[in-house]
């Protein structure tokens, strides 16, 4: 008992010492001091360590933060004022670690085409993937197992595919937008209505008509719990007890669970006429004889549906949004439709869209101006020079690409920063070099010089490009013919890019109204 007392009066004592004014500004004292002190020894210690073989750094104030938060409000103005100030490949510290930035049509070749003995996509990737699409799919597991998954889910990307996808995009488009009813026009949030859109056109066309009937509101609550774990904190801190963590764990297994009860009545129906890619995806093993599994079939559908949609439903708002500032290019793209169509009421296909340069420059353009995604990583796995320079990047850091820094430089396009789709009219891309099949088909392997990449190149280009393409063109010309749009008076929304992907600052409401 005396003992609780003397705990409770020496607990007193301290309240009252710390409370008293002359020791709390003594205490604030004490704590600038330290502070000061710390912030001191930081830079003297960014001095002290400094490697005359590796690449300029981006000096920091804030301990283990570093450039963080100056990277988080603006990565673009970011990567553009450093690079008049150290060149195009210098290094910054994030949340306690080392960034190896490589601009320009060179740093972007250096980080996709580098050996896999050099870099590692997995590493740099896994701790975000990993617990939203499932073990043994993507970057968990090894590159050459990842290249033939990509072969695996390749048929679903062929022109015969796509002549199918066409009309099944058209008319999920058009159902979706019966919504907006109002005879005489209103306002709409084109954002959210962009993000259903998509997933619906991705489950219908890619992932078959179980998953399509399935995209209910109780399905759309997993993706948004799913989705809540695919964010860039996920990158640094791989394991927080978060809610956001839990409901994520609980979504994938949920969502695993009702793809896996779609294959195990196709099996027990023997089903086996499907067209889709689940059922593509049933029936696979790898090159060595390791089988590929019903789950890991679950696991790479989940990657499907989540890496596809929010790429394509930003980059389909983008571009709505842009040619809403542009009333005179939409009727040029109506008038593009009529030319090859014959009417604007005639279905459309793919065989025709691919007749429309204007419809596909305004998705090339729309892509190069907001690319989803601000960096590419690869993780250093030993020392590697770059070409030219007597930089050594250490083993550990992450090399990084950024496709939009390059794709708003006025070195490589003139007035960078504004939508012009006819720019694509006299520019030639460069695709030199040997193609190169990593088992999933042929790419140029010249195609990194590119100052347009978005996205990617090398062995982890994106496999869904075509489709994103055919995908997005269906849906902006579908939607063009149904409504006139125009921003409301709060005018272009800015970006932002605290998200995993760079989306428009919400809410994003436009006005529109039905065509005659």
């Amino acid at each position: 008992m005396a003992i609780i007392v003397q705990l409770v009066q020496g607990l007193q004592s301290l309240a009252a010492h710390l409370t008293n004014p002359a020791n709390i500004a003594q205490i604030l004292s004490t704590v600038a001091i330290g502070i000061a002190v710390i912030l001191i020894l930081t830079q003297i210690a960014q001095r002290i360590n400094v490697d005359k073989n590796a690449p300029p750094e981006v000096p920091y104030w804030i301990p283990y933060l570093g450039s963080a938060i100056s990277f988080s409000l603006n990565p673009v103005k970011f990567y553009e004022d450093n690079r008049k100030k150290y060149g195009d490949v210098y290094t910054y510290t994030m949340v306690g670690r080392k960034f190896t930035v490589c601009l320009g049509t060179e740093g972007s070749n250096f980080v996709f085409n580098s050996k896999l003995a050099d870099v590692s996509a997995e590493e740099s990737y896994k701790p975000l993937t990993t617990p939203v699409f499932g073990k043994g799919v993507v970057y968990d597991c090894p590159n050459h197992q990842l290249m033939e998954q990509k072969k695996f889910v390749k048929w679903g990307m062929s022109n015969d595919a796509f002549r199918a996808y066409v009309p099944d995009i058209e008319e999920e488009t058009k159902s979706y937008f019966k919504r907006w009813n109002n005879k005489d026009g209103g306002r709409e949030d084109l954002f959210k209505a962009m993000g259903e859109l998509i997933i619906n056109t991705a489950s219908r066309t890619l992932m078959g008509p179980e998953i399509r009937g399935l995209m209910d509101e109780s399905v759309a609550q997993l993706y948004h719990d799913l989705d809540d774990g695919f964010q860039p904190i996920n990158m640094f801190f791989e394991w927080l007890p978060l809610p956001s963590y839990f409901r994520r764990d609980s979504a994938h297994k949920k969502m695993r669970e009702t793809f896996m009860k779609v294959i195990e009545e196709r099996r027990a129906n023997n089903i086996t006429d499907k067209t889709d890619m689940l059922q593509s995806l049933m029936n696979q093993t790898y090159k060595d004889g390791t089988p590929f599994t019903d789950v890991d079939a679950c696991h790479l559908m989940i990657a499907l549906l989540m890496a596809g949609q929010h790429t394509s439903s930003t980059t389909a708002c983008w571009a709505l949004l842009f040619l809403a500032q542009q009333p005179d290019l939409v009727k040029d793209l109506l008038a593009e439709q009529k030319d090859v169509l014959g009417s604007l009421d005639a279905p459309l296909n793919f065989d025709d869209l691919k007749n429309m340069p204007l419809l596909d420059n305004v998705v090339r353009e729309t892509l190069r101006l907001r690319p989803p995604i601000i960096m590419i990583l690869r993780r250093v796995m030993r020392p590697i020079a770059f070409p030219g320079t007597n930089y050594v990047i250490p083993k550990g850091h992450e090399l990084a690409a950024s496709p939009i820094a390059t794709q708003v430089d006025e070195r490589y396009y003139k007035n960078a920063n504004h939508f012009d789709p006819r720019r694509w009219e006299s520019i030639v891309e460069e695709e030199s070099g040997e193609s190169v099949d990593y088992g999933f088909g042929k790419i140029a392997g010249g195609g990194a010089r590119n100052p347009s990449l978005p996205f990617g190149a090398g062995r982890h280009r994106c496999i869904g490009e075509s489709f994103a393409y055919v995908q997005l063109k269906t849906v902006i010309s579908t939607f063009l013919r149904m409504y006139e749009i125009s921003l409301t008076e709060k005018g272009m929304p800015g970006c932002d890019y605290t998200k995993m992907f760079v989306q428009p600052t919400l809410p994003v409401e436009v006005n529109y109204k039905p065509r005659k």
